[in-house]
């Protein structure tokens, strides 16, 4: 089983998914699609890919099978309707899309089209998500109650895309979603209702009109995640689950974009703290592999991120920004 990728969208991020592919089990580069064909040719000879062109030349062939989408925000549902709609498997950087409403146009595509849409939140692949996930379910901590999350950095200048609110820019939807992605995953893995509460929300609009520092607190029934975020000040890049019987402390939960997480510790009262340690692999070919088996196997669904999660994640950060201002 091979999957023939095409990158749309020949910027930094790209690069790091088009350097992972060769350590997926079953994908390769086929293609680079741009707004601008001298650009996508030269992201094409630096990686080895034999075609490329304009989007849509790219979502024209037959000879892909999927495309990675690692353009800006705004432009995220657009492209993603057009490569379901040429019948490629997406596989979207996040956010997907912007507000909740582009969510579920999106999703209603997938649905029609019968391809199968995976929105890239890196820190839901590999080993220790895998085993974070079967400790919640199996109630290793016992019912959970609180969740701590945050993601935040220090841009070098206020400039450029991250402060650019004609692109969707913010600390919200660029670094907030990796922890409003991980408490939503906590909730559902824990089996509670993704329909989430967004309050105590805190932060501010800078003068580039963008959000540039923000936490919140979501509730999803009798359970609590704290979540914060920023691109202007650096942030504990951890995460805390806690139970009725104990915590799972991850010091690194985002990993890199070369390497999962490699630790979590779990605590429960009476016991000696466990540290586990698990392999650590590349996240972007682990996001690859898995649309590459959504697709050979006929499913419209990834495990690790399904729609639903993409949904309630959708609605998240919409309200966060929203009570922002």
């Amino acid at each position: 089983m091979q999957t023939r990728w095409a990158v749309l969208g020949p910027g930094e991020i790209s690069g790091y998914f088009a350097r992972a592919l060769p350590r997926s089990q079953f994908g390769m580069l086929h293609a680079v699609g741009s707004s601008d064909p001298s650009r996508a040719s030269a992201f094409a000879s630096q990686y080895a890919a034999p075609v490329s062109g304009t989007y849509d030349d790219i979502l024209s062939r037959d000879d892909v099978d999927a495309v990675y989408i690692g353009t800006v925000h705004t432009s995220h549902a657009e492209l993603v309707e057009a490569a379901l709609r040429a019948g490629k498997a997406v596989l979207c950087e996040k956010p997907a899309t912007t507000n909740l409403a582009d969510a579920e146009r999106v999703l209603a595509v997938a649905a029609e089209t019968n391809r199968p849409f995976l929105e890239a939140f890196k820190c839901r692949f590999g080993p220790l998500a895998d085993r974070l996930r079967a400790l919640i379910e199996e109630r290793a901590i016992g019912d959970i109650v609180a969740t701590e999350a945050s993601f935040g950095f220090a841009a070098g200048e206020r400039s450029g895309r991250l402060f650019d609110p004609d692109l969707a820019g913010g600390a919200v939807l660029d670094a907030g979603g990796y922890p409003a992605s991980f408490a939503v995953g906590v909730a559902a893995w824990a089996g509670l209702d993704l329909n989430g509460v967004v309050g105590d929300v805190e932060g501010y609009i800078g003068d580039t009109g963008v959000d540039e520092d923000a936490a919140a607190t979501l509730r999803f029934g009798d359970s609590r995640a704290r979540i914060r975020t920023s691109i202007v000040t650096e942030l504990p890049l951890s995460a805390t689950i806690t139970g009725t019987e104990g915590n799972i402390e991850i010091p690194d939960v985002w990993g890199s974009r070369t390497e999962s997480a490699s630790t979590l510790i779990v605590r429960r009262a009476g016991e000696d703290p466990a540290r586990i340690a698990v392999e650590v692999v590349d996240p972007f070919a682990a996001e690859a592999d898995a649309l590459s088996f959504a697709l050979a196997e006929g499913r419209l669904e990834v495990p690790q991120m399904p729609w639903s999660h993409t949904r309630a994640v959708a609605r998240v950060l919409e309200n966060w920004r929203r009570s922002i201002g």
